[in-house]
């Protein structure tokens, strides 16, 4: 069993259809008043049926008082790293400190390409997104007085000044599943965000932890720095059933709990494009899970 100890975030993952706006925008208010933590939308830059992430977060930051907004998770390759870390740290600063960074090394390559974006390889991706992370914590630290040099051949800064600096201490949530970028993830991120669908299965999440905890380690960092977050996918129903999370809410408590105090999770990201889903996860599942997992917790202590 796995447990690194993290209070537990909830949050939902809205689609943000730009046929829609105004339904994206309310799924996103739905998350606050549903008493979930944050709301997060997926980056794709190239897909035209979409809002732009970054300019609906914007604006969800702004018809919201408490909830986080966190893309899930940013495209780098058509985010530059300088840009996007004073993007974030505006958005930080102007929403009281409710930001989270989610970042992905990319995919869809054709896409990207097509939007005047690199093409790269697997090790260039993560190549890329390690000088990336460098990028933005060398921005984002306004105390350091040092000329900042950061990044590789991929992306860097030579002088750029630093700051803004965000409103809170920024998490970074790396998305991701393949052995080199979880290393990554062990020695620099602050949190790991893969999609349950991407890695196939529960057991796959116990192998993942296993390769971040041993990376984190080398690097001299406790592997409870690490945050382990996922997106499950589900579906609330009258009966229980075999399938994870496809029952009802008793049934999607008992599993989000045993994943949280046996695999180590701490942050679920649920389907968030129906309004009875979020508040059903918010009202019931989101306040029992915390319960299961407080009481079990308290009973392991010494």
């Amino acid at each position: 069993m796995t447990d690194y100890g993290h209070d537990l975030l909830f949050g939902t993952f809205v689609t943000p259809l730009a046929a829609d706006p105004e339904r994206t925008v309310a799924l996103a208010v739905a998350t606050e008043r549903a008493g979930l933590d944050m709301a997060t939308f997926q980056d794709h830059p190239y897909q035209p049926r979409f809002l732009d992430t970054w300019t609906l977060m914007s604006w969800v930051a702004a018809r919201t008082e408490r909830i986080r907004v966190v893309a899930n998770v940013t495209n780098l390759p058509l985010r530059p790293p300088a840009v996007l870390a004073r993007a974030v740290a505006s958005l930080d600063l102007l929403s009281g400190g409710r930001v989270e960074l989610g970042l992905g090394a990319g995919a869809f390559w054709d896409a990207i390409a097509a939007m005047g974006g690199p093409r790269l390889t697997p090790g260039e991706a993560v190549e890329a997104l390690e000088e990336a992370i460098a990028v933005v914590r060398g921005l984002w630290d306004t105390g350091d007085r040092e000329r900042l040099v950061a990044g590789g051949r991929h992306h860097a800064v030579d002088g750029a000044k630093r700051g803004p600096a965000p409103a809170h201490d920024v998490a970074i949530w790396v998305g991701a599943v393949r052995p080199r970028m979880l290393r990554l993830i062990g020695r620099v991120a602050d949190g790991w965000l893969p999609s349950l669908s991407y890695l196939g299965g529960v057991p796959a999440l116990a192998r993942g932890n296993a390769v971040i905890d041993e990376a984190a380690v080398a690097a001299g960092r406790d592997p409870r720095d690490v945050r382990r977050l996922l997106n499950v996918g589900g579906e609330l129903a009258a009966e229980r059933s075999a399938q994870l999370l496809v029952g009802p809410p008793e049934q999607w408590v008992e599993q989000l709990a045993a994943l949280a105090l046996e695999v180590g999770v701490s942050g679920f990201v649920v389907p968030g494009d129906d309004p009875r889903t979020i508040e059903v996860i918010g009202r019931e599942v989101a306040p029992a899970v915390r319960e299961v997992v407080a009481a079990e917790r308290a009973r392991r202590a010494p």
